[in-house]
């Protein structure tokens, strides 16, 4: 397990990560979601022990990250943009890696760079970026590390090859102790993979739950109430994080269980009520609305 405990970091005057503190479970997917600027990507890097927080604790499995080379030998961190040696072909990076990673699977990352038909004798650099992205993945799902941090996995993928890395990430929890960390502004991408996110805003952790949970804890539904009297108790006894109208029509988005909204909606005698699906996409705009961040401020 990892565990944020206080954690704070500023780098060059800006408050990156602002005392967040939470945990990671094992053997889940944990996905990393925010705005841009978030802290995403400083977060992760202090989580992997590349920068020392300014202050707070980050433990895994109970033991402090940063200059603790036991602790770091269970984490492999991959960034948004890969790094590779100066001409080196995949077969170089799997050496260094396996030099680095004493669990690294050679077999394993042979057998799918083929399947991936990356040329072993050809310089990565010479790859467009999804196949620089490829390479990247395959070296740190083959590293045989317990936590797998990746920042923007998928960016850059084609659909069949983010389809791919998914597969390859499920069977991995499956197989082994196994927990993928992962950072992405592809919320879409994220849906579908992810057991539990957390959710930064300007450095701050807004929430942090199973997704199941945060979906459940938050309902969007439609209805139509002609009594104006009663559509306004109705309005009055909910946490609205964002209300529509379209003639008579009233969507809503509230906080609080699914249930229990319905049941108060039903109570106030709607001619017509439907709950809707909620997307993680429309949890992260429900949640940073309420911190402050709108998509009208950029259109004043």
């Amino acid at each position: 397990m990892i565990e944020l405990k206080n954690v704070d970091k500023t780098l060059g005057g800006i408050h990156a990560v602002d005392h967040v503190s939470g945990k990671i479970r094992e053997g889940m997917v944990f996905g990393l979601i925010g705005s841009n600027g978030a802290g995403k990507s400083t977060l992760l890097r202090m989580i992997s022990g590349v920068i020392r927080p300014d202050d707070g604790t980050i433990l895994c499995d109970g033991a402090p990250v940063f200059e603790n080379p036991e602790a770091k030998a269970q984490i492999c961190f991959l960034p948004d943009t890969p790094y590779f040696f100066p001409n080196a072909d995949i077969r170089q990076m799997r050496d260094y890696y396996a030099m680095i990673y004493p669990s690294f699977n050679r077999k394993q990352f042979d057998a799918l760079a083929a399947r991936f038909r990356l040329d072993p004798k050809r310089s990565i650099h010479a790859f467009s970026k999804g196949m620089k992205k490829q390479v990247s993945i395959l070296l740190g799902l083959c590293a045989g590390t317990k936590y797998l941090l990746c920042d923007e996995t998928f960016d850059g993928l084609d659909p069949v090859v983010r389809q791919a890395v998914k597969s390859l990430i499920a069977a991995e929890i499956i197989e082994r102790d196994f927990t993928p960390v992962i950072s992405s502004h592809n919320l879409r991408e994220l849906e579908d993979i992810c057991d539990s996110i957390g959710l930064l805003h300007e450095g701050r952790l807004l929430l942090t739950r199973d997704l199941d949970d945060a979906k459940n804890n938050i309902c969007k539904l439609q209805c139509v109430i002609p009594d104006s009297r009663r559509e306004q108790e109705l309005i009055s006894s909910l946490r609205i994080l964002k209300m529509e109208r379209t003639g008579s029509l009233l969507t809503l988005t509230v906080r609080g269980e699914r249930t229990e909204t319905l049941k108060k909606t039903q109570a106030q005698e709607p001619l017509f009520v439907e709950a809707l699906p909620l997307t993680l996409e429309e949890i992260f705009i429900s949640e940073t609305e309420v911190a402050g961040y709108d998509i009208k401020d950029f259109l004043r």
